[in-house]
């Protein structure tokens, strides 16, 4: 059987487009076809059908007269339903946000990459407020994880319906947002790559926040090159700055403590197969300890988590009318923790958070770090739904390891690594310190096929 327009990398299907094999037109409408044709109707909350071929007619035209825009001209992109779509209201994954004022544009970088070519396909489901690392929408229905044989099992929040339109191969691409681990966490659940930029490295104009302070942007994708290639356009480049270099053997830190308590031995395993791999590709590989990383679940103890502090700022009128009994009461519950955080505990926290970066910047220099993405494979649904208690905790688990970066102010790349239980995928997490994108992403270009194994 041929492989759907929807499965291939980037790479892949712009050698199509870009030397006529295939039609925009023809590879958006399979898209479409795809998308429709797949069991599970909790992916996608909006398809932007009639957009899509215009643009696709639009791509098609250009390339046929030699105008291409490059190589992301007719590439399908789906988008999280956090970002302005112009036309239609922002609902964030929210049944009280439908009546929402339609957005007067598109977000930032919906712009930057229509600009690229890139053919809006539709907006795809998430965790609600983006609020939650596992992906369960009680309003919109919960993607299943298309890894799953034995029962319906976790996307991984926040990305949710991003993970599982590019693990289940209905797109290429799907843009997702970080603010504790909600690009990295689906893309390993689900077997994709997941790049996780540095805080401000694109515009966040017309997405829909959850905690500034900590809110990210990145693609789920197949390859790093896509990532690369989505990265320059997102930052209105026309051509990506990410240089290929000689493979030089990288030096990685492990950190010895935090990330592996609690972790599925599985997950262990795919790690340190890979971490063998790199060692035997020349790669040097510290264990450490991170002191921050003791420190910071004990900070949140004390003042309470910086996102959920941020969280109850911009929701708290909504929690306090009667909206709030239409919005998930997990995120409710959790959400209305950050009351608890008064000003001068927030004050204490960012200044603890400006020196716990100092310090562990300067402990790691200018060597990346290696981690499992997630400590567990991805779990099923219905215990999660059944006892809130278990949701709460698989929820603190499952963004555990992504979410020492947020705080950090990290990057990082998630990329497949092997399987553990179940045969669910198992993600290998490469990150670096605020602004070192470049270094991250070369060397996930240079060393995935290793990482992958």
């Amino acid at each position: 059987m041929t492989k759907s327009y929807g499965a291939m990398s980037i790479a892949e299907l712009s050698v199509l487009i870009q030397t006529g094999a295939v039609d925009p037109v023809e590879v958006t409408e399979q898209v479409f076809a795809g998308i429709k044709a797949w069991p599970d109707k909790a992916v996608f909350i909006t398809l932007l059908e009639e957009r899509a071929l215009t643009e696709a007619r639009a791509s098609s035209k250009r390339i046929k007269e030699g105008r291409s825009l490059g190589p992301l001209d007719g590439i399908p992109i789906a988008w999280k339903d956090l970002f302005d779509i112009q036309g239609l209201p922002t609902t964030a994954g929210s049944k009280v946000l439908k009546t929402a004022a339609p957005a007067a544009k598109d977000a930032a970088v919906v712009d930057l990459l229509k600009q690229a070519g890139m053919i809006a396909i539709g907006r795809t489901n998430m965790s609600e407020f983006a609020f939650s690392g596992i992906g369960i929408n009680p309003h919109y229905g919960t993607p299943h994880n298309p890894r799953g044989k034995d029962a319906p099992r976790i996307p991984g929040g926040s990305s949710s319906g991003a993970g599982v339109a590019v693990g289940a191969g209905l797109v290429p691409v799907a843009m997702g947002t970080d603010t504790g681990g909600s690009i990295r966490i689906p893309s390993a659940l689900n077997g994709t790559v997941g790049y996780k930029a540095t805080r401000g490295r694109y515009a966040m104009d017309g997405v829909y926040p959850l905690a500034k302070s900590l809110d990210s942007l990145g693609p789920l994708c197949r390859t790093v090159q896509d990532a690369v290639w989505i990265d320059a356009a997102m930052r209105g480049l026309g051509v990506p700055s990410t240089a290929r270099k000689p493979i030089r053997p990288l030096d990685i830190v492990i950190p010895i403590n935090g990330v592996f308590d609690g972790a599925e031995p599985g997950v262990v395993a795919a790690f340190e197969a890979t971490v063998e791999r790199l060692q035997k590709a020349g790669c040097t590989v510290t264990r450490l300890a991170f002191p921050a990383f003791d420190e910071l679940p004990q900070l949140m103890a004390k003042y309470g988590p910086m996102v959920t502090a941020e969280a109850f700022a911009l929701h708290r009128e909504k929690l306090a009318g009667p909206e709030a009994a239409d919005i998930d009461h997990r995120v409710v519950a959790r959400t209305r923790l950050g009351e608890r955080t008064s000003t001068a505990d927030y004050i204490a926290i960012i200044e603890a958070r400006s020196r716990m970066t100092a310090a562990t910047e300067a402990l790691i220099g200018n060597r990346l770090v290696a981690m499992p993405s997630v400590m567990h494979v991805a779990p099923k649904i219905e215990p999660l739904l059944k006892d809130d208690e278990a949701f709460f905790a698989a929820n603190g688990k499952t963004l555990r390891n992504t979410g020492f970066g947020n705080f950090l102010d990290w990057c990082g790349i998630s990329i497949p690594c092997g399987t553990g239980d179940a045969d669910m995928p198992v993600g290998f997490m490469l990150s670096g310190k605020a602004n070192q994108d470049e270094d991250v992403l070369q060397a996930g270009m240079a060393y995935e096929d290793i990482i992958r194994g």
